[in-house]
């Protein structure tokens, strides 16, 4: 055999080697490596993980843990491990996956319909990471409260009901200062004219709104609602709010959990700055997280010289109002009776 024919053996050999070893290292880059059947899964990598532990959690949605291993280390991302919300779709190669663990992506965080401090944290511990008790320091924290002028009873009303972005990893902290920005934001110059006004600051339009937004769920009725309540404060009259008393017995109690739908006479006793029987003016802060309409009726309340409302029993949702305690009284006759008919108690 000629050195032409053996150099060009070697070389076909080369060539088919070269070829093979390609072919592998390209199906370990870019073939599909994953094994789920849904079209994507979200992967949660905490704060301080390092390659072991992301490799953990992957492991249940990826079908070849030593070939993504490889790659990644080609990649050098074990050196540079990113914590948060990681998306793997369906049919992902290795260098897909790399690539999403390098681009975590922001969660949309909503909140609505809290009463207290304590369970708006729960709420937002379930969709970030940081936990509740990291959420409630941070925001009754003694210097954040001083600095922007809120207290542990008011500072519910920097919460503006919406949906807001936030990385899943974000602390305490930096939630807390997005949702002062927010609140900042919220509060334009035009809400705050019509605020001052009504001759309340924001935070006390906030403490009203919440007990609109409790009074009705019906949003066109709010701004009545609304006129109500400040035609007494303007009067000089206790606001006399039923959700304010409920709040106050829940407070005391400690049991936020319980259902209340019937105030009692005994109820109406309960000595405390938020049962508005009790106590002239606008309770310490708001008895729940008003949402944006309840804050929008009262700063454009519906003009008007009604004193009292009650609960309808024909236009169930709404209700009755009146100018007179004596007309008052009739739909109040009308709402016990309904109450007592339908047997509820408590």
């Amino acid at each position: 055999m000629n050195l032409r024919k053996i150099i060009g053996i070697f070389s076909l050999v080369f060539i088919i080697g070269g070829t093979i070893i390609g072919y592998t290292f390209y199906q370990k880059i870019y073939s599909p490596n994953t094994k789920f059947e849904q079209d994507e899964v979200a992967v949660y990598l905490p704060s301080n993980s390092d390659f072991a532990k992301a490799k953990e959690l992957l492991a249940p949605y990826i079908a070849d843990i030593d070939k993504f291993e490889w790659v990644a280390d080609k990649k050098e991302y074990p050196n540079n491990v990113k914590a948060g919300k990681i998306i793997l779709t369906k049919g992902m190669s290795n260098n897909d996956i790399i690539t999403a663990l390098r681009n975590p992506v922001p969660v949309d965080v909503s909140f609505n319909n809290q009463e207290t401090l304590q369970r708006l944290a729960g709420r937002l511990a379930q969709q970030i990471e940081p936990d509740s008790l990291a959420i409630l320091k941070a925001f009754t924290d003694k210097a954040f409260l001083d600095e922007n002028g809120f207290t542990e009873d008011n500072v519910l009303a920097v919460f503006i009901p919406n949906t807001y972005e936030f990385y899943w990893n974000t602390t305490a902290t930096k939630v807390r200062d997005k949702m002062v920005k927010e609140y900042r934001k919220f509060w334009t110059a035009n809400r705050i004219s019509k605020a001052e006004a009504l001759n309340l600051s924001p935070l006390e339009v906030s403490a009203l709104a919440s007990i609109v937004h409790k009074e009705t769920v019906k949003k066109d009725e709010r701004p009545r609602v609304a006129g109500v309540y400040l035609n007494r404060l303007a009067k000089g009259m206790k606001l006399e709010a039923d959700p304010t008393v409920i709040y106050a017995v829940k407070k005391a109690s400690g049991d936020f959990d319980q259902v209340i739908k019937r105030v009692l006479y005994k109820d109406l006793e309960t000595d405390s700055p938020y049962n508005t029987y009790k106590y002239e003016g606008l309770p310490p802060g708001p008895i729940a997280m008003p949402d944006i309409t309840a804050i929008d009726a009262v700063l454009s309340p519906e003009k008007h010289n009604y004193i009292y409302f009650c609960a309808s029993v024909t236009n169930f949702g709404y209700h009755e109002f009146a100018v007179t305690p004596a007309q008052h009284e009739v739909n109040r006759q009308k709402y016990v009776a309904w109450v007592n008919k339908m047997g509820i108690k408590r």
